[in-house]
């Protein structure tokens, strides 16, 4: 277990950026790596996963999904080809996330799935899913993020 205390959006996205090299150094086969992250609305998921995508070198500007479910964007490492980044927050149900392809998604060794509001779809999280929470610090601009790494 990884415990983080950020002190800014800034900070934030820095250590994103060093637990995205942490993870990649690992090795997660037969199936794609899923990190799923929880906490209130502002805690900082998709601060992170900005942070995390600027880590694997995506250019591309990550705004939160809420309203398509998920984006996907291109990775040049030799390891990962997709960065999926999906958003729950407006399921009702984990079927409708199935019925986009999720299995699909999660079952492509090549593809890193970041889920925001994954606790929505706990049911059909695969085993292995790496867990990360975001709370409220004690200061206006801090977060505890806490990484369960496995």
């Amino acid at each position: 277990m990884l415990e983080i205390l950020s002190h800014s959006s800034r900070e934030t996205k820095k250590n994103a950026k060093i637990l995205a090299a942490e993870i990649l150094s690992r090795s997660f086969k037969p199936s794609a790596l899923v990190i799923g992250l929880s906490g209130d609305l502002g805690a900082g998921k998709t601060t992170f996963i900005q942070g995390f995508a600027k880590g694997l070198g995506i250019k591309n500007k990550v705004l939160s999904p809420t309203f398509v479910i998920f984006k996907r964007f291109k990775i040049h490492d030799s390891r990962f080809k997709n960065l999926y980044h999906i958003d729950c927050y407006r399921l009702r149900k984990p079927k409708e996330l199935l019925d986009l392809g999720f299995e699909e998604i999660i079952n492509n060794p090549r593809n890193i799935v970041l889920i925001e509001w994954a606790d929505k779809i706990k049911k059909i999280l695969p085993k292995k899913t790496i867990r990360i929470e975001f709370e409220y610090g004690k200061k206006e601009n801090e977060r505890k993020i806490t990484a369960k790494l496995k």
